[in-house]
């Protein structure tokens, strides 16, 4: 095994090249080999046959098909498919064509875009697809520049699902609170006491809709129709296209979600459901059913079956891309675990933190791990049993708190990191290079960050909670509007709406 310097070498190298080259997918390869040759101690034969290995064992390993993997690339297969036959089919433009007499300014059309990541809550990813395919025609309409809607789409997919337990991240973060052997209360208990005190996530969602409503930070883009809408357009517009596969998808994921959990317990407790359930299955039926319907509802509308086809193989070859980057996301994410980074950088904890600011450093190494790793879920799986027990031998009342932290800090570094499947599909389903999202996106990660990191030092210094919450909204809230005043990562801010 390599020393600590060389162990994260593969990691800074990756995350160098993906800032300066702009080119994420390069920037991930060189990791990934920089890194197995640091496994295999620069042998070229182990080096291939590791790479070998890691790749197939995204698929099937111990003797098993990794269900997770194969749902989650089937689902992106049918919703890059489902997203092309709703644009190429005109459902996305009818669709647009009954909002315009609706929404008569470019505010509220960013509005739209935040509360459209509200409504597809059920995962992180899906979220970042369906939103950003979805809004990226309109925002063409309503003058939205592609930078600001990957910002808006991003901040309202993962930092949403890491407060929700019924998304498909609370059945997981569950599973690992529920391993925790000395926890005072239920997993679903603590879920919820971990996510009221989430304050990243609550005041990115809070940033957000003041970007929405007040546009900062980017500059104006002159839309490609700039027509006010008549009596004509008002009535041409028909939502259901897009509206009906939308809900389908939506109502199903939840259904199957409940259903898949309800098969695996006796009683009827939601969070015993919630627990058990299968979401990778769940999603992957759930897309398969609502591409289903928008095939049906198009033909019908007259579209013929070899458009249909034609959009189909559209669909799949713009998602293939995306696709490529989280396999070589997955990839790397096996790497670093090989290396150990993740464990050195606990280690580091252990032996370093101080009790009295446990739980900022916490966070900010929990935000660290996920930025460098790209993987919130991978710092959860790491950092919750491990926060959890520095926190149970230095002061047993910073539990909660200490994983609330280390949730904080593991979206942080997972939001602004330019190796995140999650950073790159936001930027990609919004039209945009991941380089660019992730840039135009750090201002506003660093307030909720700055934010939070006060409010997890105030939470450690036992200041009572009304309190803790008055210095996280006047922080986030002053920091905006120094931002807003003297800001200009794009020649000028948006200030008309």
């Amino acid at each position: 095994m390599p020393s600590s310097l060389l162990t994260i070498l593969p990691l800074l190298l990756t995350l160098i090249l993906a800032l300066v080259l702009r080119r994420t997918l390069v920037a991930l390869g060189v990791g990934i080999v920089s890194g197995a040759l640091l496994i295999a101690q620069f042998d070229l034969l182990q080096t291939g046959r590791y790479l070998f290995d890691i790749a197939v064992k995204q698929f099937y390993a111990q003797g098993a098909w990794q269900a997770w993997h194969l749902n989650v690339l089937l689902a992106m297969l049918l919703l890059g498919s489902m997203t092309q036959l709703l644009s190429r089919g005109g459902a996305v433009g009818q669709f647009g064509d009954w909002l315009y007499s609706r929404i008569r300014t470019e505010r509220q059309a960013r509005l739209g875009v935040v509360f459209l990541g509200w409504l597809v809550f059920i995962d992180g990813i899906f979220s970042c697809l369906a939103v950003g395919h979805v809004c990226q025609p309109l925002s063409q309409r309503y003058g939205i520049r592609h930078e600001q809607l990957a910002y808006l789409v991003d901040s309202n997919a993962s930092p949403l699902c890491s407060l929700l337990p019924f998304s498909s991240w609370g059945p997981y973060v569950m599973a690992l609170i529920a391993g925790i052997s000395f926890l005072p209360i239920s997993p679903l208990g603590a879920f919820i006491e971990v996510a009221l005190f989430n304050f990243y996530a609550i005041v990115t969602l809070g940033l957000s809709v003041l970007v929405a409503w007040y546009g900062v930070g980017f500059r104006p883009f002159v839309a490609a129709t700039v027509v006010e809408p008549s009596s004509a357009v008002e009535t041409k517009g028909n939502p259901w296209l897009l509206a009906i596969p939308m809900l389908t998808l939506l109502l199903v994921s939840v259904g199957l979600t409940l259903w898949s959990g309800a098969q695996q317990v006796a009683g009827w407790d939601v969070s015993l459901w919630l627990a058990k359930a299968d979401i990778g299955a769940s999603m992957r039926d759930a897309c398969l059913l609502a591409t289903l319907v928008t095939l049906m509802m198009l033909g019908l509308s007259g579209r013929g079956l070899t458009a249909l086809v034609r959009d189909l193989s559209h669909g799949v070859r713009m998602i293939a891309f995306a696709i490529a980057i989280l396999l070589c996301t997955w990839m790397i994410g096996a790497v670093i675990q090989d290396l150990g980074v993740a464990k050195l950088l606990a280690a580091w904890a252990k032996a370093y933190l101080s009790p009295h600011l446990l739980v900022a450093g916490m966070f900010l190494l929990c935000a660290i791990m996920a930025f460098a790793t790209g993987s919130s879920w991978g710092t959860f799986a790491i950092m919750i049993p491990i926060g959890a027990e520095i926190a149970h031998n230095l002061d047993p009342h910073l539990l909660l708190p200490v994983l609330s932290a280390v949730m904080a800090g593991s979206v942080f570094g997972d939001h602004c990191s330019p190796i995140s499947d999650t950073s790159v599909l936001s930027a990609t389903s919004s039209g945009c290079a991941p380089h660019d999202h992730v840039v135009t996106q750090l201002p506003f990660a660093l307030i909720a960050a700055c934010s939070a990191l006060i409010g997890f030092q105030l939470v450690n210094l036992a200041v009572p909670t009304p309190l803790v919450w008055l210095g996280v909204v006047s922080c986030s809230v002053g920091l905006f509007i120094l931002m807003a005043r003297f800001y200009t990562p794009w020649p000028k801010l948006i200030t008309q709406t």
